[in-house]
């Protein structure tokens, strides 16, 4: 594999972990349906260490608008009960000792715009992510063109195609973003 070859690879490769993070950011905004990825990754103090809250528990939806945590440890019960409503969710958990469930209410035409307003700005910093991943490949390619490893005919077709590569990765999270629009607008 030639060095261009590998510097685009790795960028596809990097482009694509942002992609999957701002896929699972957006997981965490609040849609009018419950999710189980609406609280998975909230952290919960226990024993001392922030925690996320599905490796302290099994998280079920067994109705449209209702979650069911169901701790493997009851001593943590609490715990996660405080770690939900310190989220900036705005939801609020409900306990009967052995489980919490959390009804998710409707959201208003105003919370629905403030959750838009929030998935824009999580794309945009997904897009300088992936803006940054190209001009650090960018400067490789000019140094191996700069170092003579590459004709100048290779370093401009290599920065055509990472052009290209980043267009296609700024696109996806575009259709990404138009995606959990829609589903934050949905009533």
């Amino acid at each position: 594999m030639s060095n261009i070859e590998e510097i685009i690879e790795n960028t596809k490769e990097r482009m694509s972990k942002s992609v999957d993070s701002l896929q699972r950011d957006l997981g965490g905004i609040r849609t009018g349906r419950a999710s189980a990825s609406l609280v998975e990754n909230i952290n919960v103090e226990y024993y001392g260490a922030q925690t996320p809250l599905n490796q302290l528990s099994s998280i079920s939806v067994p109705e449209a608008r209702t979650i069911v945590i169901q701790p493997w440890d009851k001593e943590a019960l609490d715990e996660i009960a405080k770690g939900i409503l310190k989220s900036d969710l705005g939801i609020t958990p409900n306990s009967d000792g052995t489980i919490i469930r959390i009804n998710v209410p409707e959201l208003t035409e105003e919370r629905r715009k403030e959750m838009v307003k929030i998935v824009g700005n999580m794309v945009e910093e997904g897009h300088v992510a992936i803006r940054n991943i190209r001009r650090d490949s960018l400067e490789r390619i000019r140094t191996l063109d700069k170092d003579k490893e590459i004709s100048q005919d290779d370093g401009r077709r290599a920065q055509q195609e990472l052009q290209t590569v980043t267009d296609s990765f700024i696109s996806e999270m575009d259709s990404i973003k138009s995606q959990k629009e829609k589903e934050v607008m949905e009533v």
